[in-house]
């Protein structure tokens, strides 16, 4: 038989497991799937809620507002099920969690909270209380006596984070595990902690906006496509629905270097502004500065719009901002972006109520990109009555009632067509 009297507890609770090996064709499906937490966007972001058992990481940067979403969460998910949801605290006081929770509105006689960081009390209270959620914030702060490392540490995080995973498995109570994010952006830890969970969520959002992001970049039970949009207020974070309203609010076309991209995320479609500044640069290496986009790629796309389209750009400087903090990481980008910097280099205005969508080659061809009927779609219902496109070869997309589409092969040859490349320059 075997020993496992030296063994972790954590550990432990996997060894001595019972469990038999099954035909996977006799496999008892659980009675409900997936449980809403209340919260839409974030259920979105889920794909519908939460998956018995199912543990989350939410990642963020400190003071992004992860407490406030896992506090709203805690209670309506305590509203939605009418079961006890345990809210245990290592960074703050029950006193101090309350406080918060009268500010945001999040009372609930459901809602237990704790403020404990020592692994085996955590995990006696979940076998006490028995809840249909519990939320831990944060990881970092968990402490097992049994290991020699200190709070924090890597062998900390990693074995306090297994034994609440395994806990929740075996009760089919999800967990969220609450990790901070360090200056390069990965989840403070062991990136080993992300392989042990089911679910990844980010919260991004810039420091000095409004804004909140949600986004899933691991979900073992949904898409990691989709993403969530809040607003933080002082009443807490509340849900944005028709985001691209809200992004383009302050659009104003009357300036040069803005143009509208349909951005596709998940199944939805996110209308925002992409701007460009192109200046003379009194340096020998002029600097090129890009916010809300992939490094490498805008780089590449300044490449390509003085090799392919003629623009002489390597003695400017260039920046380029994707406005309210929304981070574009996607090929469909490319096209928003070239005409961006074009028409800043040239000081000529796009043409008003215009989106631009396509991937741009090396070559300077433009090409098609997925979502292309659902982006025009939400391009006509916003009041865009044109859209620069790839040319649509065979593809089953139609023109939404008053967009009209503007079709071309070559990026030089949609900027000819908008005057921001003379047909002879080279």
């Amino acid at each position: 038989e075997l020993d496992t009297s030296k063994v972790r507890p954590s550990r432990r609770a996997a060894l001595n497991t019972s469990t038999k090996p099954q035909r996977i064709n006799e496999v008892q499906p659980l009675a409900s799937s997936r449980i809403p937490t209340g919260i839409l966007e974030l259920d979105r972001v889920l794909g519908g809620g939460f998956v018995p058992g199912t543990a989350v990481l939410l990642a963020g940067d400190p003071g992004i507002g992860k407490s406030t979403l896992t506090l709203q969460a805690a209670h309506k998910y305590a509203q939605a099920t009418g079961r006890a949801v345990l809210y245990v605290t290592g960074e703050e006081s029950a006193e101090q969690v309350k406080l918060r929770a009268e500010r945001l509105d999040c009372l609930s006689n459901e809602l237990f909270v704790v403020a404990e960081t020592m692994l085996d009390a955590i995990r006696n209270h979940i076998k006490e209380l028995e809840p249909a959620l519990c939320i831990i914030d944060s990881v970092q702060t968990l402490y097992d006596s049994e290991l020699p490392s200190a709070p924090g540490s890597v062998g900390q995080v990693r074995e306090c984070a297994a034994g609440i995973i395994m806990q929740a498995k075996s009760l089919n109570m999800p967990v969220i595990l609450v990790g901070h994010v360090t200056k390069e952006g990965t989840v403070a830890g062991p990136r080993t902690l992300e392989h042990m969970v089911d679910t990844v969520l980010n919260f991004e959002g810039e420091k000095f906006q409004s804004f909140r992001l949600l986004r899933a970049s691991k979900n073992r039970f949904g898409s990691t496509g989709e993403l969530g949009v809040f607003e933080m207020r002082q009443e807490g974070l509340v849900e944005v629905e028709n985001a691209s309203k809200v992004f383009l609010d302050e659009y104003d076309n009357t300036r040069s270097g803005c143009a509208i991209l349909p951005a596709a995320e998940g199944t939805r479609v996110l209308l925002v502004e992409v701007q460009a500044l192109v200046s003379p640069s009194p340096m020998s290496s002029p600097r090129r500065r890009f916010t809300g986009l992939d490094q490498n790629r805008a780089h590449m796309l300044l490449a390509v719009l003085e090799r392919r389209a003629g623009l002489r750009l390597s003695q400017l400087e260039a920046y380029l901002n994707v406005v309210g903090g929304v981070m574009v990481d996607e090929p469909g980008s490319d096209l928003a972006v070239c005409f961006a910097v074009a028409s800043s280099a040239v000081e000529q205005k796009l043409p008003p109520a215009t989106v631009f969508i396509g991937e741009v080659g090396l070559g300077g061809e433009v090409r098609s990109v997925t979502h292309m009927q659902q982006r025009l779609d939400e391009s006509a219902k916003l009041g865009f009555q044109q859209a620069v496109v790839p040319k649509l070869r065979g593809e089953n997309v139609r023109a939404p009632e008053g967009l009209r589409l503007i079709q071309i092969s070559n990026l030089r040859q949609g900027l000819e067509k908008f005057y921001l490349v003379g047909k002879h320059d080279e």
